[in-house]
């Protein structure tokens, strides 16, 4: 993979992987603060130019605490920087949402969003007990604390933002919402987004985690290459 420095606003240095060749997608992981984990040539779509951008703050990127807003502002800076027209954006867990925010703030930039395990936009914890109680372990992914807390706060701030749900209706964006079938978060909050979207849909992968980009790589390869064919 391909190691980038992109310079975004306030002097911050960017770190961006990029791998392969083809159509442009922006491959955005999980956890809020944590590092790039589907930053890997066997995990990012085939036939497709991916860019895996490390967050403001995090592993090799400059910064610090930031908002979702700054966040789509650096993923704008990365796509401008590039002279992309428009990209499809995966992401996986909290890229998931992160995606779809973006793809509000930007529709001219976003081809399409592929959500995969995404949380959804909700503060729903009647699973938590089940989440909390779980024996499977999760792969050991670092971290910046700061930067997750911030952006914990700033995702609560925006899902309930009173015209929310009257942008998603009127996004003129594909979205593509796939839940792992075997995973401890519900999926409902998945089916809702794809209802409320104009272009939205919704698909299972049956018998796989969570986290399966980690433990059945080739089914994520294979089960994201596909989703991120253009339509």
């Amino acid at each position: 993979m391909e190691q980038r420095s992109v310079n975004a606003s306030g002097d911050v240095r960017l770190h961006v992987g990029v791998s392969g060749s083809g159509p442009d997608v922006l491959v955005l992981s999980g956890v809020p603060g944590c590092v790039h984990y589907l930053a890997q040539d066997g995990l990012v779509p085939d036939d497709m130019r991916a860019w895996c951008p490390e967050p403001r703050g995090v592993g090799r990127s400059d910064g610090g605490a930031h908002t979702m807003a700054q966040a789509v502002e650096d993923l704008e800076r990365i796509r401008c920087s590039a002279s992309i027209d428009c990209w499809t954006v995966l992401g996986h867990s909290w890229g998931s949402d992160l995606a779809v925010r973006y793809a509000l703030d930007h529709p001219e930039a976003v081809t399409s969003v592929v959500g995969v395990a995404g949380h959804g936009l909700h503060k729903d914890r009647s699973w938590s007990q089940r989440y909390t109680s779980r024996t499977e372990p999760d792969p050991e992914i670092p971290r910046e604390p700061v930067v997750w807390q911030s952006l914990q706060e700033s995702i609560l701030e925006w899902i309930h933002e009173p015209r929310l749900f009257r942008q998603l209706a009127d996004s003129p964006v594909p979205m593509k919402f796939l839940a792992a079938g075997d995973d401890i978060r519900p999926a409902w909050p998945l089916r809702q987004l794809a209802e409320l979207v104009p272009r939205g849909s919704f698909e299972v992968v049956e018998h796989v985690p969570h986290n399966f980009w980690h433990s059945h790589p080739d089914t994520w390869k294979r089960v994201v290459t596909a989703a991120c064919l253009p339509e």
